[in-house]
């Protein structure tokens, strides 16, 4: 027998079904990933129409069935409806819910994506962040959230804590400048541009936003966070593609 379950949540993609229904994607806090249908939720006088669109963020009623989930109803706290007026930041959110699409999974414990994933979006909405920032800040973070972020506190060398202005991408973390010798692919970083690395790998996700960087350091996280991407994440995400020729257009 099925149950009604409520869940807290942000609706990460949308697919039409049929003419009247949708199937969406919730990353939630108690079930991780999971897909819904919604039924009728594309009629212009559904309950469910702007409940059941991207970056809808609140509580979900579902029917839990023996293979599916189905939505009942809908509370919505936040739509993040600012980014509209910004097609830029638009396309950032776009490709933080890929992101988190991509990395989460169903019955997985999710919170802190989910987290991260609200406080990077009003991040985007507030025009004291450079959005830039912002998207090299939440991607640093999921990686950590999910176990993949690279050493930054200490040379893999060595072990030392000091000195550390070396970053190797296919090492993955830093080395002092007594060990970088023989590290073909190390990039020079400044201090602060490590600084900033470890701050957002160790911080709460309430904390993260709460900080700029000079045009220097965050050349030097684009580098970076564009190579390790690169290398450790074996995906291509369609709303980073639009981004990247977006920026090409300037």
């Amino acid at each position: 027998m099925g149950q009604n379950i409520t869940v807290t949540g942000m609706v990460l993609q949308v697919m039409p079904i049929g003419e009247y229904d949708k199937r969406i994607t919730l990353l939630t806090k108690e079930r991780g990933k999971i897909t819904a249908f919604a039924r009728g939720a594309r009629r212009p006088n559904s309950q469910l129409l702007a409940a059941t669109n991207p970056f809808s963020f609140g509580e979900f009623e579902l029917f839990e069935g023996r293979s599916a989930y189905t939505l009942a109803r809908a509370s919505i706290q936040n739509y993040f409806r600012e980014l509209a007026a910004d097609y830029q930041a638009t396309y950032y959110g776009f490709y933080f819910l890929e992101f988190a699409d991509y990395y989460c999974q169903e019955n997985n414990d999710e919170r802190d994506m989910l987290k991260l994933l609200y406080q990077s979006l009003r991040a985007l909405e507030s025009p004291a962040y450079d959005n830039r920032l912002v998207r090299l800040i939440f991607e640093l973070k999921a990686l950590a959230v999910n176990g993949e972020a690279p050493n930054v506190f200490s040379c893999l060398k060595c072990g030392g804590r000091e000195e550390l202005h070396w970053f190797s991408v296919k090492r993955g973390g830093a080395f002092c400048a007594e060990c970088r010798g023989e590290i073909s692919d190390a990039i020079q970083l400044t201090e602060s541009t490590m600084y900033t690395m470890q701050y957002v790998i160790s911080a709460k996700v309430e904390k993260l936003y709460t900080f700029t960087v000079s045009e220097q350091v965050l050349g030097e996280l684009q580098r970076v966070m564009e190579s390790y991407l690169e290398h450790y994440v074996a995906h291509t995400f369609k709303s980073l593609k639009i981004l990247v020729e977006i920026a090409s257009l300037k």
